[in-house]
């Protein structure tokens, strides 16, 4: 049964095709110049005259058949690169279903478990206080998995609204990792401004905290170290600013660095790691930085080696 299912695998059933439609045309041509030889040695034998049996054109039809086939195999190839390319969205949102699912399933059990706990037993006031801030870390998880989707439904379809306005970047980064220290505590977070001036920039400060939200829990999410360090390097260039988080995280290997801002995809769920997340922070970073006209790179030596994730946004003028 595997066997009869391998032999109908999307790519050897392309090959197959493609192979059948070339040796079908070579076939044709070698049947045709069979042919005419066959022809010309009777119009020798019998002296006719070529054009009463053979046509002028004929070469120009055969020319006209290969580019069409030609037409043909460019088509049947689109086809199969959009087919394979629609089945790996479809993997890719089964296990973001099956993996958001688990985001979403593991504070509501807590939630519940908590809440049984308070209706069935007494609690002193200390213990009502940690299991409240139990509580609270399941809500705020809850709520900032929410928001990612509904934010990400927002930008995608071009519904946003938001005011840009001209800020010093260092200025906001610096005011973000003060105003969420709490969601940081256990990380090491350095800001470096290279160009040792304020960096005015025009953007959405709601955004661009969401996208500093991303970024940084991203390298904590994917960090094995006991303590995580994540440097922040603002550099303003005549015609570009680069914001780099260089984070000492698990990093990633070569052939991930293009996928990983693909909607669904999640680091590890290639090679049988362990994929962590829902697979939309880093999709959500790249819409993000596309609405402020810029972009974002990533680079990583390679696993266990930390990554880098670049901000380029265009200067101001």
């Amino acid at each position: 049964m595997k066997q009869v299912k391998w032999l109908f695998h999307p790519i050897l059933v392309f090959i197959f095709s493609v192979t059948a439609l070339v040796v079908s045309l070579f076939l044709y041509i070698y049947w045709y110049i069979e042919v005419s030889s066959g022809l010309r040695s009777a119009m020798v034998r019998f002296n006719l005259e070529q054009d009463q049996v053979l046509a002028a054109d004929t070469w120009v039809v055969i020319l006209v058949l290969c580019i069409l086939i030609g037409i043909i195999l460019m088509g049947i190839f689109i086809i199969f690169v959009f087919s394979q390319k629609t089945m790996q969205l479809v993997r890719m949102q089964n296990n973001f279903i099956n993996n958001f699912t688990h985001e979403l399933k593991t504070p509501v059990t807590s939630l519940q478990l908590y809440l049984q706990t308070f209706s069935k037993h007494r609690l002193s006031r200390d213990d009502q206080l940690k299991y409240i801030g139990y509580m609270l870390t399941d809500v705020n998880r809850l709520t900032e998995n929410i928001n990612r989707m509904l934010n990400l439904a927002k930008l995608e379809s071009k519904s946003y609204m938001g005011e840009f306005v001209v800020c010093d970047l260092v200025e906001i980064v610096r005011r973000f990792l003060k105003e969420n220290a709490h969601l940081f505590k256990d990380c090491q977070i350095a800001v470096h401004n290279l160009g040792e001036t304020r960096v005015y920039q025009n953007i959405n400060r709601h955004l661009f905290e969401m996208l500093l939200m991303n970024l940084l829990t991203n390298s904590l999410k994917y960090s094995h170290a006991r303590s995580p360090q994540v440097d922040i390097t603002i550099e303003p260039k005549r015609r570009k600013t680069y914001i780099r988080f260089t984070d000492n995280g698990i990093g990633f290997d070569r052939k991930e660095m293009k996928k990983i801002f693909r909607k669904f995809y999640q680091i590890g769920r290639s090679d049988n790691m362990t994929a962590k997340g829902s697979g939309l922070g880093l999709h959500l970073v790249q819409n993000i930085a596309r609405l402020h006209k810029g972009r974002v790179l990533a680079e990583s030596p390679g696993r266990g080696k930390g990554s880098t994730f670049t901000l380029v946004l265009p200067a101001m003028e």
